[in-house]
């Protein structure tokens, strides 16, 4: 597999105000079903993205190990997923919506997470800094679809040159969606920069 080229195989798209709404598109090589089971089944997640718990239905809570939790706000199998994403004590608004529908004998998946993010912390990362983050995970999930397997962090893919020019390939390409929504070129240069080397730091931490 040729990580940086799945970079390009996803759309990245994003709409700025008040609220954050990035939104990643891609076609994968397999079943609606068998996405939506990817995604939904406890078991199978913590294969390519993280262990969780909690009451895996409408209305329940859940919870990944050592990240984010919330509630289940919609689900309707097997097409749409619609769930809080919150991160500590006082996370503001923040929710993920995942939506398959079959393409071309696969499925496309798309992902839209709206988030409430502080000024601060938006003008020295700006989108790249959740984004790179979900490109990991989506990657993660086309090597499990593929392989059955995906665990990205497990096979310390961060520590590797691929896993160095993935990162960097995603936060261009966040930069350039940033472009597009009407960032300014100094601001996504900084945010850019500022992304990949939070992610090369936290390599050196593993």
């Amino acid at each position: 597999m040729d990580f940086v080229d799945e970079i390009n195989r996803a759309h990245h798209e994003l709409v700025d105000g008040e609220r954050k709404v990035f939104t990643l598109r891609r076609r994968y090589d397999a079943e609606v079903k068998d996405v939506w089971d990817a995604c939904t089944n406890a078991e199978r997640l913590s294969r390519w993205f993280l262990p969780v718990t909690g009451e895996l239905k409408l209305g329940g809570s859940y919870q990944l190990e050592g990240n984010v939790g919330g509630e289940i706000l919609r689900c309707e199998p097997p097409r749409l997923l619609k769930i809080s994403w919150l991160h500590g004590e006082n996370p503001g608004f923040s929710e993920v919506e995942v939506r398959l529908s079959a393409a071309a004998g696969g499925t496309l998946f798309e992902l839209v997470h709206a988030v409430e993010v502080p000024p601060d912390f938006w003008s020295s990362f700006g989108l790249g800094a959740v984004g790179v983050g979900w490109d990991l995970a989506l990657l993660g999930l086309g090597l499990h679809l593929s392989t059955g397997e995906g665990r990205i962090g497990a096979q310390a893919f961060h520590l590797t040159e691929e896993g160095r020019r993935f990162i960097t390939a995603s936060a261009q390409m966040w930069g350039r969606a940033y472009e597009a929504a009407g960032g300014s070129p100094d601001q996504i240069a900084t945010t850019v920069a500022a992304t990949a080397t939070f992610y090369a730091a936290q390599e050196e931490q593993s």
